[in-house]
């Protein structure tokens, strides 16, 4: 699996939403500024070749499908970038927002509460 570029991500992030479209449909939900239509394109081809979308032919268009799901791509993702910056270790990336004051210390007692009763959200 590919990553993405920022563009790509943005796209695959409303076909995931939509779970799969017309070029319009994206552009319809894509915030301002609006990339071009032909830009949007583009970017649908390009996520088409890395494998991400599958399309099927309606007249003189495509509809696209999403091949991979969001969080298969978000488990991949998040493991490469904790090992990029934070020696694959989560814990490393818990402090590092504590520290940031990103996260507060009742979010930190309900991820706990999360772990030790084995459920997620």
């Amino acid at each position: 699996m590919e990553k993405l570029t920022q563009q790509e991500e943005e796209a695959m992030q409303i076909i995931w939403e939509l779970d799969g479209g017309f070029i319009k449909d994206f552009l319809e939900r894509l915030p301002e500024p609006k990339p071009p239509y032909t830009t949007l394109a583009s970017t649908v081809k390009n996520l088409e070749k890395k494998e991400y979308l599958s399309s099927e032919k309606f007249g003189n268009t495509y509809r696209y499908t999403p091949i991979i799901k969001a969080e298969d791509y978000k488990k991949r993702f998040m493991k490469g970038f904790v090992g990029d910056y934070f020696k694959n270790s989560y814990k490393e990336l818990v402090a590092f927002f504590a520290k940031e004051k990103q996260i507060s210390a009742a979010e930190l007692k309900e991820i706990i509460d999360m772990i030790e009763n084995k459920k997620t959200e």
